[in-house]
């Protein structure tokens, strides 16, 4: 079965998407950062990472960017779901290779459709 990581530092936030993931058949493990994140990327690199942007220690920017810089994650795909909602911050989320970018409060069949599109597609 396909894994997806969500990686949020809110809690209540991280619990909903996990929810909205599992109800719909998919496989999840959890981080609360991004440091969280990259170190079970590392350890047992998922199918599919959930990323929000704003998070301590090391946010959904700087954990896309490693992940692209590393030659065993460059195409692990990547999906921003984050309250960060101007056109410059999905921009600059697609623009460092997210592979979708989804705006909080989602609609959970589209994070659905988005993340099972992309698990085809790998």
């Amino acid at each position: 079965m396909p894994k997806v990581l969500v990686v949020d530092d809110l809690a209540t936030e991280l619990e909903i998407i996990c929810r909205v993931l599992q109800e719909a058949g998919i496989s999840v493990e959890r981080a609360s950062d991004g440091d969280e994140a990259i170190a079970r990327i590392q350890e047992s690199p998922p199918d599919l990472v959930i990323l929000d942007v704003v998070m301590p220690r090391m946010n959904g920017f700087e954990v896309i960017r490693e992940l692209r810089s590393n030659e065993k994650t460059k195409h692990l795909p990547v999906v921003f779901c984050t309250q960060k909602n101007t056109e410059i911050d999905k921009f600059w989320g697609m623009d460092m290779g997210a592979d979708a970018y989804i705006t909080k409060p989602f609609e959970p069949k589209q994070l659905v459709d988005i993340i099972k599109k992309l698990m085809a597609n790998n």
